[in-house]
């Protein structure tokens, strides 16, 4: 049965994700996420960086991938875990323990980025929503996160 502490949902405007965290694979970035969807950060928040075959990647205030939230960055929880469909993990600059607010989504396997960037959940449900994702970098008219919610906590 699901965690629903642990159960992060995001109602896109193509439709319902459920992405199931992974505390045992990146405490500190599961903790830093749910402190963000609990204080509606990542609501109205664009996709804003999507590559067909590889990502849809969101979570910047500012909607063009060089913002984060009020809070310090995170260090790095690099972690055996391999990015393939379905994957979330953090975005972050060429510092290893620069990742904030933003992450993304992978299409596809992407094994390149694996030990490299933070891993932190799987998406369980809705995939078939994630791939409906418009793409582009930038994206015009972007798809978003209508409201990002934790499943233990009230509708």
């Amino acid at each position: 049965m699901a965690d629903n502490d642990n159960t992060l949902i995001l109602e896109t405007t193509q439709g319902p994700v459920t992405i199931e965290m992974r505390p045992d694979l990146a405490p500190g970035h599961v903790a830093h996420i749910k402190k963000l969807v609990r204080e509606g950060f990542y609501d109205g928040i664009v996709f804003h960086r999507v590559i067909e075959g590889f990502m849809a990647q969101t979570g910047c205030p500012h909607g063009t991938g060089t913002g984060g939230s009020s809070y310090p960055n995170l260090k790095a929880e690099f972690n055996k875990e391999p990015h393939v469909r379905g994957t979330a993990s953090m975005a972050r600059a060429a510092n290893p323990d620069s990742a904030n607010s933003q992450f993304f989504i992978c299409f596809d396997d992407a094994g390149f980025l694996d030990n490299q960037y933070t891993v932190w959940g799987k998406v369980t449900a809705g995939m078939e929503n994630v791939d409906k994702i418009k793409r582009g970098e930038p994206v015009q008219n972007p798809d978003k996160i209508v409201k990002a919610r934790m499943a233990s906590d009230a509708a």
